[in-house]
């Protein structure tokens, strides 16, 4: 039996990665649980790949391993295929139906991925996937796909509910309170139809 409960949160620079690590972390504390985390930056500011990692009630290191991911987190479609094989068989995907082309794709004249090609090599994953853009502006702000995927990812976290609301209410500009709750919402209604 594993010990930890790990979550691998997953996106380019700019879409509120670490923000949604900081979100998670703070939920933990919220309710007593042993948290440990690492990110690491590709280039983050440039719209390079971004990854953090989240162990709940680990006794091991921050990072997991290739494999062992409880619950992938993707908040773009290339770096939901890059970090698939992270997942466990049984693991969740919840993946935002974001597709973000890096400029060196372009720059070289490679072949662009579409979004469909994506979906369907995810498909064995049954990845729940999240329109978390369309969601944000229906919240109020397109700055909060990110609290979507959190919400979207809630169901299937060792996480209260209202632990990961309040985790929202304290990670937050004060004056986003509102919008990023009523993202954390839409996000958690929109995977109720997923698995």
């Amino acid at each position: 039996m594993k010990e930890s409960y790990d979550i691998l949160i997953v996106g380019v620079g700019g879409q509120g990665t670490i923000l949604t690590s900081n979100v998670l972390g703070e939920a933990c504390l919220i309710e007593g649980k042993s948290v440990r985390g690492a990110e690491t930056h590709g280039m983050a500011q440039r719209g390079g790949s971004v990854e953090t990692h989240i162990r709940i009630n680990g006794v091991h290191g921050p990072l997991i391993p290739a494999g062992e991911a409880d619950i992938v987190i993707a908040l773009e479609l290339i770096e939901a295929l890059r970090f698939r094989h992270y997942s466990t068989p049984e693991g969740v995907m919840v993946v935002n139906r974001e597709l973000i082309v890096p400029a060196s794709v372009y720059a070289k004249k490679l072949e662009v991925p579409t979004m469909e090609n994506i979906l369907e090599r995810l498909s064995d994953s049954k990845p729940c996937v999240i329109d978390a853009n369309a969601l944000a502006l229906q919240a109020g702000s397109a700055l909060t796909q990110n609290i979507v995927m959190v919400g979207a990812a809630s169901r299937y976290l060792p996480l209260s509910e209202h632990a990961l609301r309040e985790a929202v209410r304290r990670c937050v500009p004060e004056k986003t309170i509102d919008v990023n709750l009523a993202a954390f919402a839409l996000g958690r209604d929109a995977s109720a139809s997923c698995r």
